[in-house]
């Protein structure tokens, strides 16, 4: 039985339609979603948006985590014209961010802004506490290797901090990506079987 069946997609709520991102976004959640994959998102414009299209583009399903605040100056909120199927409603940012990360059994985070840059960390982060059982991240782009390279030369990275994530450039690299992933977790599975199975 798969691991991965549902994908967490993350990335920049202002992307227009005409933007090289959104096309990309909208390219992997349909390539993904037609390998069976749900397609999960914060139900706002940009990116968010264009995984939902995608997704019902190939024919599947999308979710979108949603919340509405009173108060917020800079959230961009539900999109009227993003198709999702189910509306999951948080009552907050962070429960909103932690339902996302609690859905997905996978993450392809995009080119994105601030919270974009908060919800990357979050799952890092998780991906290094639950390291072995941990849920993939798939980094959508080259630029995302700048990145990663800034942070090993600034940061104290942990060398089992590398082995949680994969880059990727194309939906075809993200979905073989997911499946070396899934493999890896099914190993890991096992050997967690046998040991238990050993200890009774």
């Amino acid at each position: 039985m798969k691991k991965i069946k549902q994908v967490s997609y993350f990335g920049f709520a202002d992307a227009a339609p005409n933007d090289p991102l959104y096309k990309e976004a909208y390219e992997c959640a349909k390539f993904l979603t037609e390998k069976g994959l749900v397609a999960i998102n914060g139900g706002g414009p940009g990116v968010m948006r264009a995984v939902s299209e995608g997704a019902k583009a190939a024919g599947g399903r999308a979710i979108g985590v949603t919340f509405y605040p009173e108060d917020i100056t800079n959230y961009e909120g539900r999109d009227p014209e993003n198709p999702m199927d189910e509306e999951v409603e948080a009552k907050n940012y962070l429960e909103r961010t932690m339902k996302l990360l609690e859905l997905g059994d996978a993450y392809v985070i995009f080119r994105g802004g601030t919270g974009t840059i908060s919800e990357f960390g979050m799952a890092w982060g998780l991906a290094r506490l639950y390291f072995g059982h941990h849920k993939p991240l798939i980094l959508y782009g080259e630029f995302w290797n700048e990145i990663i390279k800034d942070f090993k030369k600034n940061m104290r990275i942990r060398p089992e901090d590398l082995k949680v994530y994969k880059v990727v450039k194309t939906p075809l690299e993200a979905y073989e990506a997911i499946e070396i992933f899934e493999d890896a977790l099914k190993k890991q599975n096992n050997i967690h079987d046998r040991e238990k199975a050993f200890q009774l």
